[in-house]
């Protein structure tokens, strides 16, 4: 059963062996652990996953030609035909399981905060291996300071360390995207910035940067009636802009606007 890839889906097939080969050694997988492929397309990199005979492989396709058709392909794999966005894999969260995707360029920084926000992240999660389009993920790793640094980036790297591994041609997938694409590795820390609800961030990361050009008076204004002495406590300088705050000072401001607000 031949499938072409889907336009509407953002659907490219990595097709590179060396690179394929290099995204599973890098989760280290051994007879104990769980699996879970995030839009494994044609199986490519599911073949090479089973090489490493995994305890279990779940892998979660939304296209639904593309899952018949990995289900004929692979007795020993677990086909969801889902949209990962839709679906409740609440039940791997008793065991640390690993993480794989080629995710669709249009929802991957929706795909990305759905699982950051996940309560017990460091509790279900070993390791998330996944591949970006590059730009934005140099917006994911971006420091402050720097023109890339925005929301995706304080939000990232909250609850999880992250390390570019490879940017990689388009000459790698099929069909051949206009654009490079990244590798990335995310590990879920154990210790991090203890925040009431993650949407709470979301919304301060939002007002912060829908005025990234405007210096940080305007947001604070915005969201506090007594910004200046919020300033004052939390040691900011009003002239500065935005990009200018590290990924602390954010969760800072919203553990105080949290407080203040008894945002639950």
């Amino acid at each position: 059963m031949k499938v072409l890839p889907k336009k509407s889906l953002g659907q490219n097939f990595l097709v590179d062996d060396k690179i394929l080969n290099l995204i599973v050694s890098l989760g280290k997988i051994s007879s104990n652990d769980i699996v879970l492929e995030v839009g494994p397309g044609t199986g490519n990199l599911t073949e090479k996953i089973l090489k490493k005979t995994p305890k279990k492989i779940i892998v979660v396709e939304k296209d639904k030609n593309l899952s018949i058709m990995l289900k004929k392909k692979f007795n020993n794999v677990e086909v969801i035909n889902e949209d990962i966005l839709n679906y409740n894999h609440s039940f791997l969260y008793k065991k640390k399981i690993i993480i794989f995707g080629n995710l669709p360029y249009n929802i991957s920084t929706q795909i990305l905060t759905s699982w950051i926000k996940t309560k017990n992240l460091h509790n279900f999660c070993k390791i998330f291996i996944l591949m970006f389009q590059k730009e934005v993920a140099d917006r994911i790793i971006a420091e402050f300071n720097s023109k890339n640094y925005g929301r995706i980036s304080i939000i990232s790297s909250w609850k999880m360390e992250i390390e570019k591994i490879i940017d990689i041609d388009p000459n790698s997938f099929f069909p051949r995207p206009k654009i490079k694409s990244s590798l990335l590795v995310f590990k879920p820390k154990d210790k991090y910035y203890k925040l009431q609800n993650s949407k709470n961030l979301e919304h301060i990361t939002n007002i912060f940067f829908n005025q990234r050009r405007k210096m940080i008076k305007q947001p604070l204004k915005f969201l506090f009636k007594n910004y200046e002495r919020v300033a004052d406590e939390l040691s900011l300088d009003l002239s500065l802009r935005p990009q200018n705050l590290s990924n602390l000072t954010y969760y800072k401001i919203c553990s105080y606007y949290e407080k203040l607000f008894k945002k639950t």
